[in-house]
């Protein structure tokens, strides 16, 4: 059963805003919400480039401008838990979005310690504000990454997660461990999302689609894995939005047990589009949108400048989300494809680069 929120008038936090999630789904809150406050916390790192931060954040404070909601940046670090116990306590949001994390499969080989700090000790203390002040609905980030090399596909909520395959997909089964433990003791309604392979304008560049981009225009060469025998779940970042959006707005509902102890509020689900895409194909289409949008030449020599080799450490060959759960209890599932979602990217990557 969901208990339906209603936002307005509200305080909603967002950590990771403005991040590629974090950033979209602070721009639909500001659509959405006649008024309240949202609250955007993110410590604006290096690990890419904060340029491309700073051009989220401004789209935000334009939205903000015409928006009955209010806005509010605050730069700091979910893992400094100081700063995290003085916004709640000063903000006491309604409703709390943690997508703030360190984010990347293969970056966690070599730096281990920057995914301790915010996907553990950074998400334990939003946890811990949310005990002391209590929020309506907790919804955070987790990942296809849980389900590590699972033969089975569709990947389903049911399945078992217990062998990781890097130390990022590991810190977010342990979200998920930390916020049941915290949802069953202290009643704190959570929800958590694997979000699948999440693409679109503006987003991360270290994600393959981008760095291809970016690496074809400067004339480089594209590594493709596991000789191009890889298939992704590629979701469009409005879909994950619209799905979070929703999400939010259905926390679970709080009961007791026969015991009459509460059972936990608690949920996770999958988003991704439940239509596994060849990389070769997914390559293939970006290739043809970056011409279309002016981006690089019609004859560029595409075969030229890519190259297939093997698979990286902590990847795994396919990614297949059932979303059936979510179609279920909020009346949706991702839509967008490929083509439409890559022609998007490409348009929006002409006029960024110019």
């Amino acid at each position: 059963m969901k208990k339906r929120l209603d936002l307005s008038e509200k305080t909603v936090l967002v950590t990771g805003s403005p991040g590629f999630i974090g950033a979209n789904l602070v721009l639909r809150l500001l659509d959405e919400m006649p008024s309240g406050t949202v609250i955007s916390l993110d410590n604006m790192n290096d690990y890419y480039d904060p340029a491309l931060k700073r051009y989220r954040l401004s789209l935000i404070e334009k939205k903000a401008k015409s928006s009955g909601a209010k806005h509010v940046f605050i730069e700091g670090n979910i893992a400094d838990k100081a700063l995290v116990d003085g916004i709640f306590e000063k903000y006491r949001p309604y409703a709390v979005v943690n997508l703030a994390a360190q984010a990347g499969v293969r970056y966690s080989i070599d730096h281990p310690d920057v995914y301790i700090e915010s996907n553990i000790i950074g998400f334990y203390n939003i946890l811990e504000a949310c005990r002391r002040f209590p929020v309506e609905h907790l919804v955070y980030a987790s990942s296809s990454s849980v389900y590590g090399g699972n033969k089975k596909v569709p990947f389903s909520t049911d399945d078992k997660v217990d062998n990781p395959v890097s130390l990022y997909a590991a810190t977010k089964k342990s979200n998920e461990l930390l916020a049941h433990a915290y949802s069953k003791l202290y009643n704190i309604p959570s929800t958590g999302l694997r979000f699948f392979t999440v693409y679109g304008p503006a987003g991360r560049p270290d994600m393959f689609y981008f760095s291809a981009a970016k690496t074809l225009t400067e004339g480089g060469t594209i590594k493709i894995f596991n000789y191009g025998s890889c298939k992704r779940d590629f979701t469009y970042i409005d879909d994950i939005v619209e799905g979070i959006y929703r999400v939010l707005q259905g926390a679970p509902e709080k009961q007791n047990g026969e015991d009459g102890l509460p059972l936990p509020p608690y949920a996770v689900y999958n988003i991704g589009g439940g239509q596994p895409e060849n990389l070769l194909d997914f390559v293939s289409v970006l290739q043809n949108e970056l011409v279309a949008a002016g981006v690089l030449p019609a004859d560029y020599d595409f075969e030229g400048h890519r190259q297939l080799v093997g698979m990286q450490p902590g990847d795994v060959p396919v990614t297949y989300a059932d979303s059936e759960a979510l179609e279920k209890d909020y009346g949706f599932r991702p839509r967008i494809g490929i083509e439409e979602g890559l022609r998007r990217f490409a348009r929006w990557y002409a006029e960024y680069t110019k």
